[in-house]
Parts: structure tokens; sequence; C-alpha cells
């Protein structure tokens, strides 16, 4: 791993399954932290679900969520390789690049805090809330402190924006699609 000091911003041009996985992910860790710190502490379950969720896919590669977003017709970017629309969806699971990492990263942080804010303080949720408007942050703009700090720690990342460091960029995951050859 080599490191770096520029910054990685992931493609934003058009919304795909990885990316609003990490919306969807935001939102309900803000909904469940707020209802947790407002009604019942016991809504932290919401945050750990997330995390154990995160955790899951990180290690598997298969995502609940990611599924029923390719049912509904979202494109993934990060497919295992050979994946065809109406197929399963399973993240690449070959190496482990930065994007996976940030799955295990978070669920690991997420599931410490949401333990800690039952059982020492519920100040704690105040880490589960800054972690939710971060995944929302970085679904709207590309930009994440996590993947950030992983990438210059010299991560190699798999989602690259188009036209950024085109010269490094690794293959887009190939979609079958009609022979093109002149007949």
């Amino acid at each position: 791993m080599s490191k770096r000091s520029n910054f990685y911003v992931v493609p934003t041009q058009r919304w795909y399954v990885e990316r609003t996985v990490w919306l969807i992910a935001g939102v309900v860790l803000l909904a469940s932290t707020a209802l947790a710190a407002a009604f019942n502490p016991l809504w932290v379950l919401g945050v750990l679900v997330t995390a154990l969720v995160s955790i899951w896919v990180g290690l598997t590669g298969w995502c609940p969520v990611g599924n029923v977003l390719v049912r509904l017709g979202l494109p993934p970017a990060l497919a295992a390789p050979g994946w065809r629309p109406g197929d399963v969806y399973r993240m690449q699971t070959d190496a482990w690049y930065l994007e996976r990492r940030i799955y295990i990263a978070v669920g690991v942080n997420l599931t410490l805090a949401s333990g800690l804010s039952l059982v020492h303080s519920p100040w704690w949720l105040a880490f589960t809330a800054f972690v939710g408007v971060a995944m929302v942050w970085f679904a709207g703009t590309g930009f994440c402190i996590m993947a950030n700090a992983l990438y210059w720690m010299g991560a190699e990342p798999r989602l690259r924006p188009e036209g950024r460091d085109a010269s490094r960029s690794l293959p887009p995951v190939p979609v079958p699609r009609a022979d093109l050859r002149p007949r």
C-alpha cells in the first residue's frame, strides 16, 4: 500500500446500488439515533442492525438492501465478476479494496458506539449521528472522511470518478451486451 496526498471522491454522476445503500444506511442511522435520544434508548438497536449488516456486507458481499435496489432497476458499481441483471447482487470480495474496508470499519465503530450508548452514556449517540450524517454526505457528495483516511494509508479503491486520474483507473465491471462486431 502506497501513501497518497490527494483526495478520494467516489463517482456522483449517477446513482448506483452502493451509493444508494450508503444514503439509506445514513438515513436509518439518523432516524434510529434521533429516536433513541428522544424517546427510548432501545431504538439504538436500529443502529446495531445497520452496523451488523454493514459488517456482513463487508465480509460476504451479500447485501439485502442492495438486492432490493437491483430488483428496482438500479445498476451496481461493485458487483461480483460475472454478475448479470436478474442475478442476485453480491459485491466483489476478491480483495480488501477501500470500499469494502469502509463497510467493516463503519460496522465495527457503530457496534461499539451503540453498545456504549446503552451501557455507558447516551452521549455515544453523538457518534452514531455523526456517522449517519457522514454517510448521507458521502452519498450526496462522494466525499468521506474515513474513505480518505483509508486512501491516504494506501488502500486501493475500486470506484473512481470518470475523467479523474484515469491512468490509474481499474477496469469497470463488465456488463454483458449484444455483439457489436460488423458482419
